[in-house]
């Protein structure tokens, strides 16, 4: 059979506290989990980020690894349990649940994912889900009901914390809304991707918030100071003359709050009233003499 490094596994030092080794392993329990990876290999990889994590949270088991991996043994490699290693008898010859390698259960019997043959406790799987927001809450924070359906049967309803400023594909951890866990173990944690609506009169990019603002022609032609929407309510802007449709305007700090609080690019698109009367048409007709000779497509 082949060694197995529990550390490397895990991807964690041999000096590795329990605090570090349990992140490793819900890290790798998140990325590789079967009913969330259809990978290749996913699965194998779930089960030895279990395997490594009993080993390694069990102070007496860890020991007992700990000297035998300091004899040089390396991830692969051929191994066959020393004669006489202290290491054996842990845990009770007719218990195995099958969950693990043939070189745990060489090393600590078939029933040491538990004592006296007991279960150990185990933590539930953590699930996600996602919830969808409005611009305006993930702007300035706030709380939203989700609808979620029990494992027993029926629907629970959970009010979620949104902290200002989040951004899309976020995650909310609710601590302890995952799965059950098993023989005592705690729960399992309830992880949410926050989806943000389109809106209709704002755009995300990164941090900052776009709003395209209509103008009129000589609003953009002699210059203008107009209102402007921005989503912490309305602020004045001046349109410097001579502007073209596409111009980008900044409201330095006006995007999403956080850290680094984005901007509000407005972006100016010119609309032209329409020649629906004679004087109408009489207007345009005398603003195209005064410009003899201009041409746009030019």
């Amino acid at each position: 059979m082949e060694f197995k490094d529990y550390y490397d596994i895990l991807g964690v030092k041999p000096d590795a506290s329990e605090t570090e080794i349990k992140a490793a392993y819900r890290k790798l329990a998140r990325k590789y989990h079967p009913d969330k990876n259809k990978d290749a290999g996913a699965e194998e990889k779930f089960k030895a980020a279990n395997e490594a994590q009993e080993v390694l949270m069990d102070a007496e088991k860890r020991r007992a690894y700990d000297q035998l991996r300091a004899g040089g043994y390396r991830q692969g490699e051929q191994f066959r349990p020393p004669p006489g290693w202290h290491g054996q008898g842990h845990g009770s010859a007719d218990a195995g649940d099958g969950d693990f390698s043939d070189f745990f259960e060489s090393l600590f019997g078939r029933g040491a994912a538990g004592q006296r043959g007991q279960p150990r406790p185990r933590r539930g799987h953590d699930v996600q889900a996602q919830v969808q927001i409005d611009l305006q809450t993930a702007f300035d924070g706030g709380r939203t009901r989700l609808s979620m359906h029990d494992p027993a049967g029926g629907e629970r309803v959970l009010e979620v914390k949104i902290p200002a400023g989040i951004q899309p594909g976020q995650v909310i951890r609710l601590t302890g809304q995952g799965q059950s866990g098993a023989a005592g173990g705690a729960k399992g944690d309830l992880l949410l991707e926050v989806g943000i609506r389109e809106d209709a009169r704002f755009r995300l990019d990164g941090r900052n918030v776009v709003h395209v603002l209509p103008i009129a022609p000589w609003e953009a032609a002699l210059g203008a100071t107009v209102s402007v929407p921005t989503l912490a309510g309305t602020v004045d802007l001046r349109i410097p003359a001579g502007s073209q449709s596409g111009r980008k305007l900044r409201l330095k700090g006006r995007g999403m709050p956080g850290a680094h609080p984005g901007d509000q690019l407005v972006e100016l698109s010119i609309r032209a009233p329409v020649a629906d009367t004679s004087a109408h048409r009489a207007a345009y007709e005398a603003l195209r003499d005064s410009f003899d000779g201009y041409d746009p497509r030019r």
